[in-house]
């Protein structure tokens, strides 16, 4: 079994940084304001088709839970305001 004594020996797992050439951004350093446009405008194509869409029942239903929310809160809100105005008058005359 070989043993190793020198550790200047061991190589680095990345390499040193002198064997290492700078950085340039990859693909994207290399394309113009135009090709990472385009870029840009593929990557939201492919995004956009990851996305699991709803049915349009669901839409419906989705939109009805939303209204009947927004109108239950409306009314909520409504009470409480009112309650308060009722006070304020009840107190200062």
């Amino acid at each position: 079994m070989a043993e190793i004594t020198d550790t200047a020996e061991v190589p680095e797992p990345g390499g040193s940084s002198d064997d290492r050439k700078p950085r340039r951004g990859g693909k994207r350093g290399k394309k113009g304001p135009l090709g990472r446009l385009g870029l840009f405008y593929r990557q939201i194509v492919a995004e956009l088709r990851k996305v699991v869409w709803p049915t349009r029942q669901q839409l419906i239903t989705y939109t009805i839970v939303v209204i009947i929310f927004v109108l239950v809160m409306i009314g909520f809100i409504f009470v409480i305001d009112f309650g308060f105005s009722e006070a304020v008058k009840f107190v200062f005359g």
